[in-house]
Formats: structure tokens, sequence, C-alpha cells
């Protein structure tokens, strides 16, 4: 557990600093905009929805999901979630919004509860495979009839120290191999209508305790919606 306690540590040391120094919706870094298609799902779905955002950050995409029913936001840091309020009290959506303060690892979801589950790189978050195969199994119980997720998950994660060249472990509590993923997915999920099944080799440059990382990482877009 103590590795897990220092990937969240520096993690947080990284989201702090970013919303700090990065307004939501203003260009600069990646909370410019929203994922233009978990949107474009939620259009296409019965509304008003329940949704829950997990890995909510300071409101990416709850905030304009809220324009489609309620929204239950998910984050482990407490900065993330009071900004995120904020955000929500300037563009009048904040009485759409809970926050939680929680892990996902241990939260609890009460079934059939949520028509949208939506989870932007926070799934390689829980503490091991293990536990993300029985928290996959837990969003399953808690999505209603017809009710949707959307994932975007990373994997064949390599970092590497920019000045030096050289190779880091990275800073990942579950840093699957993309197949197996896919794997686990397809598995958990079957049954389930595909809509979306798609794989991004993405590279970019990070900084982290004032040191240029530069990350690979296979983007897997999963979604699915319950028969």
């Amino acid at each position: 557990m103590e590795r897990i306690a220092y990937i969240r540590q520096k993690e947080k040391e990284y989201h702090e600093t970013c919303y700090k120094e990065h307004e939501l919706f203003q260009s600069g870094s990646w909370l410019h905009k929203p994922v233009a298609f978990v949107l474009e799902v939620a259009e296409k779905l019965d509304k008003p929805l329940r949704i829950l955002d997990l890995g909510c950050g300071v409101g990416r995409h709850s905030i304009p999901l809220a324009k489609y029913g309620s929204v239950d936001c998910v984050d482990l840091l407490p900065i993330a979630l009071e900004k995120l309020m904020e955000y929500g009290n300037q563009h009048n959506v904040a009485h759409k919004l809970t926050c939680m303060e929680a892990e996902i690892d241990t939260m609890h979801i009460e079934e059939n509860t949520y028509d949208y589950i939506v989870a932007i790189s926070s799934l390689e978050h829980v503490s091991s495979e293990a536990v993300l195969r029985k928290f996959l199994r837990r969003m399953k119980v808690g999505t209603r009839a017809n009710g949707m997720h959307y994932f975007v998950v990373n994997s064949n994660i390599e970092e590497t120290d920019v000045l030096t060249g050289v190779k880091l472990e990275p800073l990942l509590e579950v840093n699957m191999k993309t197949e197996d993923m896919l794997a686990l997915l397809d598995d958990t999920y079957r049954g389930w209508t595909s809509i979306k099944r798609e794989v991004k080799h993405l590279q970019f440059t990070i900084q982290r305790d004032k040191q240029d990382i530069h990350l690979k990482t296979d983007a897997i877009t999963y979604v699915v919606q319950r028969s």
C-alpha cells in the first residue's frame, strides 16, 4: 500500500497545481473542454438523467452534463470539489450537482440508480486489477435499464525523463496491457450493447516535481449500453 499512497500523493500534487494554474473551459490545458462524445451520448438518452461522474475533477464534464439532469460528482481531492461548486455557481448549475469526496475503490453505489456513468481517466486509479473488476460489477448493478457507461481508460503507459532519457516507473495504480484491459472490459460487459470501442495512441509531456516527463499511453474509449 505504500506504493499506492505514494502514487496518489503525486497525483494529488499534480492535479492541485493544475487546478490552481488553469481555469475551467479556458484554453491552455486539458480543462479546456469536455470530450464531445460524452455529451452526444447524453443527448440520446431519455431525460432527465441521473448521472455519476467518477473522478469529476473541477467539472469538465459534470457541469455540461448538468444540462441533462442531476450529477453525482465523485473525486478524492477536496480542492477539486470546492472549485467544482464555484464553477457550478458561475454556470448556474450548482443546484444540480452533488459532491462526494471518496476513493472509487470503496464507494458504494445503490442498485438501479444511474442512467449514465462517466469515468474519464479515473478507473485506472483504483488500487488493483481485482478491485477494478469488482467495481465494474458494482457499477453494472447500479445502472438502470438502457443506461450507459462511458469510460476513457489509459493502458500501456510509459514514462521517460525528458532531460536524461531514463525510463521511469509509471505513476499509475493499474497499468495493464491494452489487450488485457480490453479483454477485461469485454468480459465484464458481455450481454451489453457496444456503442464505441476505440484505442488512441497518445504521447505528450507533463511536469511533475518541476521535472518534464514524456508520457506515452493507449487511451481506450469504451462506451456500452445496458440491454
